[in-house]
C-alpha cells in the first residue's frame, strides 16, 4: 500500500455499518468505503448543493418539505454535471485498489451512491433551507 492509500485510510476512519459474513461485496464497499467518505465530506457535499440552488436560483426556501426533498432527488437524478461533480468528490478519495474496484462495479455502485447522497441531502433539508435564499 502506498503512502496516499495508507494516508486516506486513516483519514477516513473507521467502516460504519455492519458488516458481517453474508454482506455483499458492494455491501462491503459501502460500509467500509463510502459511508466514511460521506461522513468526512458532508460539509462540502452540503456546500456544493447549496451552491447548486443558489446559481439556478432554485427557490428552495419557498418550497414544502415534499417538494425539497424531490427537488434535491430530482437535481441529483436529472443533472449529470451536478451528479459528476459530487461523484468526484467522493472518487477523488479513494484508493487506487478501491478505485480499481469501483470501475469494475461502477454502475451498481453509482446507484448506492446517489441513494446514499440522496438520503444524506435529504436528512439536512433544514441546514439547506438556512443557508440558502
Amino acid at each position: 500500500m502506498n503512502q496516499r492509500d495508507r494516508f486516506l485510510k486513516e483519514f477516513r476512519g473507521v467502516t460504519i455499518g455492519t458488516v458481517s459474513q453474508q454482506s455483499s461485496s458492494d455491501e462491503l464497499f459501502q460500509n467500509e468505503v463510502l459511508r466514511p467518505i460521506l461522513k468526512l465530506q458532508n460539509d462540502l457535499l452540503l456546500a456544493a448543493f447549496l451552491n447548486y440552488l443558489i446559481k439556478n436560483k432554485m427557490g428552495f426556501k419557498n418550497q414544502t418539505p415534499e417538494k425539497k426533498e424531490a427537488m434535491i432527488e430530482t437535481a441529483l437524478q436529472k443533472d449529470i454535471k451536478l451528479w459528476n461533480v459530487f461523484k468526484g468528490m467522493i472518487v477523488g478519495l479513494f484508493t487506487t485498489d478501491e478505485l480499481a474496484l469501483y470501475l469494475k462495479n461502477s454502475s451498481s455502485l453509482d446507484k448506492r451512491i446517489r441513494g446514499m447522497l440522496i438520503e444524506r441531502l435529504k436528512g439536512q433539508v433544514q441546514l439547506l433551507e438556512n443557508r440558502s435564499l
